[in-house]
């Protein structure tokens, strides 16, 4: 008995600093759903899929009749004007979304899936354009539109700087062709300056963000020999592996921990485990920390919230530093999306913070597809001197393509031009007073709206309980402003937006909220809160699961 005791106790002794890592981890991750994939991905597949009838659909919050019947005409006069604006736009998306699979998924996923089978029927948006110059595009009929989608991202400094970058890429390359393999000159130009935007020591070309990301993790893992990568809540680093962790990823995670970000038990964890290769962080997240992307397809009440604190960010990110280097974790800055948007040496500058490496995309490329990954010399070494079969390999067909090194040397080039600098001269300044005007013109208005913004970057929320805060999106589309499929969740501005074109925007705006709000879609009632509107899905979700 004394044997059979004393061995328990030694299992349980040699069990309890496991135990105590499970408990520190768990504590590091996020209270909500976002910061549990496993779980997440598991409830995703008990959610059950189902539509609002016509009569649901216009009085889901409770509505009393006329608010419903308001609601109607004002959708099938929408969607009138929406259609008759732009026919053959229209007509070429519905032809082509059978063949483009890409078409129907954001299709079905503009608005909460309740209401998005009336919404397709309805609500068309073409999705193909013809022409864009300044801060406009313009669709197959003619119709232009203030561009707020920033091609996600790549439209930094305006479409008609892109469109000579990739002109002058051409003319330089034209001569080499699609010669592949051996290198255009201007490769070693493109490297000698990402050295001095980066402050790092070694550049890899890649063709896209999301294999830039794959690269250099590879790279840490490799060269630390660790397993595990952290990623923070609601952050996005591609959709490769578990690196996209829970809903919208087959995979479940195996070696990604997803850690609370800005807090303190995420430090313990990454001062405590020994298994950590590198801390992956996207700057974006700056704007709602440990929030998913704020797409309208969730927007089912009006809980969604966004705000930039650039004081504690940077705090944050000095912490990571200090621990990273502490422990020999490699700390990898993805700025893919957020890349030279907040300063020309992309979030490093703006934050003072310098990684081990950092991974570009987007509109580096000058307009055209490219990855890039910036890394200390040490981590982006491929090979082992003394393990010569011990290698990390990485290479593609298109990497340094002629023409994107040739777009991307005109790009960078321009970066140091009076015309870029003053682009970037007193930026938070000008984009803070924007939104400032913009939250005080909507509360004169007496619209429900407010923004938040990280530079350039803006996000909507809304400031009265509704479940219709979604049809924003199209009533902007019918005065003019074009949106991204996420929505209000994600407004791009590019730089060259002067007050003229900012002024405009908010005038569009301005009538786009007056006719939603006459259409009854704002309708208020006592009893109505974020509270009572998620409890009411989730009867309607465990109805529709006994059925």
């Amino acid at each position: 008995m004394t044997y059979e005791l004393a061995w328990i106790a030694g299992a349980a002794g040699a069990a309890l600093p496991y135990l105590k890592r499970r408990l520190e981890l768990s504590r590091a991750k996020h209270p909500s759903l976002a910061g549990h994939s496993r779980l997440a991905k598991r409830l995703a597949r008990w959610i059950p899929g189902y539509a609002y009838d016509e009569a649901t659909f216009f009085a889901c919050d409770g509505a009393p009749p006329e608010v419903a019947q308001q609601r109607r005409a004002g959708f099938f006069a929408l969607a009138g004007r929406l259609q008759s604006r732009s026919p053959q736009s229209i007509a070429l998306t519905a032809q082509t979304r059978e063949g483009l699979p890409d078409l129907r998924f954001t299709g079905a996923y503009r608005v909460p899936y309740q209401f998005s089978p009336l919404v397709r029927e309805h609500l068309k948006v073409g999705a193909f354009l013809q022409s864009a110059d300044g801060v406009s595009v313009t669709d197959l009929d003619g119709q232009r539109y203030l561009d707020l989608t920033g091609s996600y991202g790549v439209n930094v400094m305006g479409v008609d700087f892109y469109k000579s970058c990739i002109e002058a890429g051409v003319r330089l390359a034209q001569d080499l062709g699609p010669v592949l393999g051996a290198y255009h000159p201007c490769v070693a130009e493109n490297v000698l300056l990402l050295q001095g935007i980066s402050g790092l020591d070694a550049v890899s070309f890649h063709m896209s963000g999301t294999e830039a990301v794959m690269q250099a993790v590879r790279l840490a893992r490799y060269h630390t020999r660790r397993r595990h990568l952290v990623r923070f809540t609601g952050a996005y680093h591609g959709w490769w592996e578990d690196v996209q962790p829970g809903p919208g990823n087959p995979l479940p995670p195996r070696e990604t921990y997803t850690l609370r970000d800005m807090h303190e038990a995420s430090l313990k964890v990454l001062r405590t485990r020994k298994d950590i290769a590198c801390v992956l962080v996207n700057p974006l997240q700056a704007l709602h920390p440990n929030r998913n992307a704020p797409g309208d397809s969730t927007l089912v009440d009006s809980s969604r919230s966004a705000g930039f604190d650039r004081e504690a960010y940077t705090q944050w990110l000095r912490q990571l530093r200090e621990v990273c280097t502490e422990r020999g974790i490699v700390l990898i800055f993805d700025e893919v999306f957020l890349g030279f948007r907040l300063a020309p040496g992309g979030a490093q500058e703006y934050f003072g913070v310098q990684a081990d490496m950092v991974t570009y995309g987007k509109t580096l490329g000058g307009g055209l597809p490219v990855g890039v990954v910036c890394g200390r010399r040490d981590l982006m070494q491929r090979f082992r001197d003394e393990r010569p079969a011990d290698i990390c390999f990485a290479r593609g067909t298109f990497n340094s393509h002629p023409y994107v090194m040739g777009a991307m040397r005109e790009f960078l080039r321009r970066l140091d031009t009076p015309e870029v600098r003053d682009l970037y001269a007193n930026l938070d300044a000008r984009w803070n007073g924007r939104r400032e005007q913009f939250n005080a013109r909507m509360q004169a208005e007496g619209l429900p709206v407010a923004a938040a913004n990280l530079s350039s970057v803006w996000t909507l929320s809304y400031t009265q309980p509704s479940r219709y805060n979604w049809m924003l999106q199209y009533y902007l589309r019918d005065h003019g402003l074009a949106l991204s499929w996420v929505g209000t969740g994600r407004l791009i501005f590019s730089l060259n937006f002067s007050d003229a074109d900012f002024a405009d925007m908010l005038e569009r705006f301005v009538r786009a909220g007056r006719q939603m709000q006459q259409d009854g879609w704002w309708w208020q009632d006592a009893t109505l809160s974020n509270k009572a509107i998620r409890r009411g899905l989730l009867h309607e979700m465990l109805r529709q699961l006994v059925r």
